[in-house]
């Protein structure tokens, strides 16, 4: 469904990345792995159309979206869960909801009562604004958004990031129980166990480079793979 390959982008004169391949297949969860600064959000920016890349291929669904501009790429059936989450602030849980709300031929049809079935806890503060919600309602919000579009494909940029351990296992829920349903699904996150759990595949990224791909099963049998890419 997503292909990259051979990715490169910069900022101005400063080159972040230089050879990034990853592919997510139709039903998959895929994980972008690396410590901080390695060009994993830089990566989700360039497949957006926010980055505009230097080099290489970005091809979804049977054709290039390379360089299309963010809404292209939305449009042809790209969901993004941004880091920092970005709801809109001076509109209502609802109004973030229906503002991204789109139907999609040949897939499921998510509505307000689908994402509040979700996230209960959504339908609860539907008539709260955005500035009156926890980190982790935003974040159930930003993903009930992606949601909205009717995606064929969902980009979570730093899916658990300064969420309470409670608020972590309600996402890693949400994700698994979209994996069920055969939702695709690139994350990013630091919890590598957690996400070894559901996910069927890796992709290590090191100073702007794919250095590693595999299962969970062959990221938990490899014991210095941690030590090498991934911790501090």
């Amino acid at each position: 469904m997503l292909s990259v390959r051979n990715l490169q982008a910069s900022y101005g004169a400063a080159q972040v990345l230089f050879d990034v391949s990853l592919n997510v297949g139709a039903g998959e969860v895929v994980t972008l792995l690396g410590r901080n600064g390695m060009g994993k959000t830089t990566t989700i920016r360039a497949i957006m159309g926010l980055l505009q890349p230097q080099g290489g291929e970005v091809r979804f669904d049977g054709g290039t979206v390379t360089g299309f501009a963010p809404y292209r790429v939305a449009k042809a059936g790209i969901g993004l869960v941004p880091e920092g989450r970005q709801i809109f602030p001076t509109l209502s849980v609802e109004e973030n909801l229906v503002a991204t709300a789109s139907t999609r031929l040949g897939s499921r049809r998510w509505t307000l009562d689908a994402v509040y079935d979700l996230f209960p806890r959504l339908k609860e503060r539907r008539l709260n604004l955005g500035t009156q919600l926890s980190g982790g309602e935003q974040q159930m919000l930003a993903i009930g958004r992606a949601l909205m579009t009717n995606p064929k494909l969902v980009i979570l940029d730093e899916a658990t990031e300064g969420l309470a351990p409670l608020i972590r296992l309600e996402i890693w829920d949400c994700l698994k129980r979209l994996r069920a349903e055969h939702q695709s699904i690139l994350v990013i996150d630091k919890n590598v166990n957690a996400l070894a759990a559901f996910a069927d595949r890796h992709v290590i990224i090191e100073k702007g480079r794919s250095v590693w791909t595999g299962t969970s099963a062959e990221l938990m049998a490899d014991t210095t793979l941690k030590d090498r890419y991934l911790h501090v």
